[in-house]
């Protein structure tokens, strides 16, 4: 019989009480509602701010969006689809998968869609989590916190940008309702989603202005449809899609060598990279405003057959001018120049390092996690739990994103991490379990220690992988075995335990 969220534990005040609260539904979130329905743990909800399962492939719905990891790797290792039309699958298709996966593991009916998160604070009198959202007040024994890096949009601090009158939307929240088609459109920034927005809407628009501050390295896109006789033995054969999983995954991790090891080696990659732009822009003086002047891999690769090729047409123009302000109808650069246009199309990226979301989890000690984060930089162990924060496990946490290869499996080694967690919470009989701080902070000379090689330390430039500490606690500096192997089990000794059993003798002793 299906579980219906509508059932539930209301304690004296009203406020809905579950053992475990699930915060957000992207592939981390739906993945571990996933673990736990297998593992019979049905007392959890998923408090989801969108309408639907999806994160970041259910709102970036701009045109061209796709992923730039293949399909078979992008995607959960005990769901595999066999129907993915191409290498790189398309927005939507994945969107479509996602979906499919929530229905077919019947968790969708533990999820409260359309609940924005208003505060999670730690009581430490019932050691427990009292959550307040748009959808009422829940508490619950265990929060994790699944809420993407890529999911609040960063508007530009630009003079005069709300003054402006024509159409304006983040890559993030693209109107649709908006038709470009004949109109001098901006747009602002040339990272991984502006290189698909670019060719999308090159050739249906009148003019096109592409704002680029830092010009990214591009390498080939290796994409192409899937023949229809590998669609079948993918189907029919699934040791074929398995293998073919293994095989991507085994190249990709290739690139740690050079990107964590020996960033000498990423010469190679720079190599292909220039030749690329040798051969894709006609125009030397084009070709001069889009070459990178940082080492490859420092900043995030992108990859594009369609970039290079849009830029070069005779109605895009880059403008690598600073921008001084935004008018009604236009865009003046630093010398002097105005632009008129008739929609802007802001694709400046997201709160990674500064996600507005720290502001609304509070700590045992009554600091948020931004205060946290901003007095001693953005730690935690394992990307997994933060020392203050009790009963509380992150997925997607510091230090555990990817710039070569599937973050779905760095997720699923963190759902190995926290249902291990739990399970152990459950046999040990333990009330609260909170990382330790002298635990924490090793953990973190560690990762510091083997940040230092990198090229993201040695490469010269800033990237939205640093804080404001200089720190990158963005990425994880090794290879992703590594964290699968660190994630393998959860290693209670590294956390202060609390028992219901020695609660209850505090109690009867007083």
């Amino acid at each position: 019989m299906s579980r219906k969220v509508t059932d539930k534990v209301v304690d004296n005040r009203g406020t809905r009480h579950v053992k475990t609260i699930i915060v957000g539904s992207g592939f981390a979130g739906l993945g571990l509602a996933i673990r736990l329905s297998e593992q019979g743990r049905g007392d959890f909800l998923v408090l989801e701010r969108g309408s639907d399962v999806g994160g970041t492939w259910r709102d970036n719905t701009y045109p061209g969006a796709a992923c730039d990891v293949p399909s078979h790797l992008y995607s959960y290792s005990f769901a595999p689809n066999p129907n993915w039309s191409r290498s790189f699958s398309k927005q939507g298709e994945i969107q479509s998968y996602i979906r499919g996966v929530a229905e077919r593991a019947n968790v969708l009916d533990r999820h409260i869609f359309d609940c924005d998160v208003t505060s999670i604070r730690w009581n430490n009198d019932d050691a427990r989590w009292e959550i307040g959202s748009s959808k009422g007040d829940f508490t619950a024994d265990t929060v994790v916190s699944a809420v993407g890096a890529l999911c609040e949009p960063a508007l530009p601090d630009i003079k005069g940008i709300n003054d402006f009158t024509g159409e304006i939307f983040h890559s993030a929240r693209w109107d649709h309702d908006v038709d470009l088609t004949g109109k001098r459109v901006a747009v602002i920034g040339t990272g991984a989603s502006s290189i698909q927005i670019v060719p999308a809407i090159a050739d249906k628009v009148a003019s096109l202005d592409v704002y680029q501050r830092t010009a990214p390295w591009l390498l080939p896109r290796m994409d192409r449809p899937y023949l229809l006789p590998e669609r079948l033995a993918f189907k029919h054969l699934p040791i074929v899609q398995r293998l073919s999983r293994s095989a991507i995954y085994a190249i990709r991790e290739t690139q740690v060598v050079g990107l964590a090891k020996f960033p000498v080696l990423m010469k190679g990659f720079e190599a292909i990279s220039r030749a690329k732009l040798q051969f894709e822009i006609r125009d030397p003086e084009l070709r001069k405003k889009v070459t990178p002047n940082y080492r490859i891999g420092c900043k995030r690769m992108l990859i594009s057959n369609e970039y290079y090729p849009a830029l070069d047409r005779d109605n895009v123009d880059v403008v690598t001018d600073g921008i001084a302000e935004v008018k009604a109808g236009s865009i003046v650069t630093e010398d002097g120049t105005e632009r008129e246009i008739d929609a802007l199309i802001v694709a400046t990226g997201f709160h990674v390092t500064d996600s507005p979301t720290y502001n609304v989890v509070v700590g045992k000690d009554g600091r948020t996690l931004a205060e946290v984060f901003d007095e001693g930089g953005q730690q935690g162990y394992k990307g997994s739990t933060i020392a203050n924060f009790p009963n509380m496990f992150f997925l997607l946490g510091p230090n555990v994103g990817l710039g070569h290869t599937s973050m779905v499996f760095m997720i699923e080694s963190q759902i190995n991490y926290i249902s291990d967690a739990l399970a152990t919470v459950d046999k040990l009989g333990l009330r609260t379990v909170e990382v330790r701080e002298a635990a924490q902070r090793a953990y973190n000379v560690d990762l510091k220690k083997k940040m230092e090689k990198t090229v993201w330390n040695t490469g010269g430039c800033a990237s939205w992988y640093m804080d404001k500490h200089g720190n990158n606690t963005t990425l994880w500096p090794d290879f992703t075995f590594e964290f699968r192997r660190l994630t393998k089990h959860f290693d209670v000794s590294a956390y202060d335990t609390t028992t219901a059993e020695a609660d209850l003798k505090v109690v009867a002793a007083q």
